[in-house]
């Protein structure tokens, strides 16, 4: 069993997952807490499974972009636990992760996060001839220089504000 854990944004996540499959999930709206409710959300998801962490042999975590703190706390949480059960550790970004569940459509995929200052952290994927691609790499741009780049239809995932949506 692998234990997912995504801090990455105001909306946090865990997930125990064996092969391939999830086998129970918690997503909450943490804002700027994840130091204080990451350890105790892990607790309440593994005692409502009965299950413990004894039984993972990974750990999967999102390396962002995304919220420094929440990140911090993420990919520390998941070090410590790794370390502590001798198991590996795997990040994944959070973009490409946000990006993936739209994968079995046609049409290009273009996830966002708030960066803050009126940036936007996004990149670009398409899963074309059953094969994931990366169109555009991650970057660091602005809602407005995004949209005036985007010729095709596009869907567009992930942390979307109302700011966001507006301009969209």
């Amino acid at each position: 069993m692998q234990l997912v854990i995504d801090t990455s944004t105001d909306t946090a996540s865990l997930a125990l997952v064996q092969d391939n499959r999830v086998l129970a999930e918690l997503t909450w709206r943490c804002e700027q807490n994840h130091t204080t409710q990451l350890l105790t959300k892990l607790a309440h998801l593994l005692n409502q499974t009965k299950l413990n962490l004894q039984s993972t042999s990974g750990i999967i975590v999102a390396r962002g972009p995304g919220s420094f703190n929440g990140l911090r706390v993420g990919i520390s949480t998941a070090k410590g636990l790794a370390f502590s059960l001798g198991i590996p550790m795997v990040g994944i970004s959070s973009l490409e992760a946000e990006a993936y569940q739209h994968a079995e459509t046609s049409l290009p995929i273009c996830p966002i996060f708030n960066a803050g200052r009126g940036e936007i952290a996004t990149a670009i994927y398409q899963k074309k001839h059953n094969e994931w691609r990366q169109l555009v790499t991650e970057h660091i741009t602005t809602v407005e220089t995004l949209c005036s780049q985007i010729t095709t239809k596009t869907i567009f995932c992930g942390e979307i504000t109302p700011l966001i949506a507006t301009q969209l």
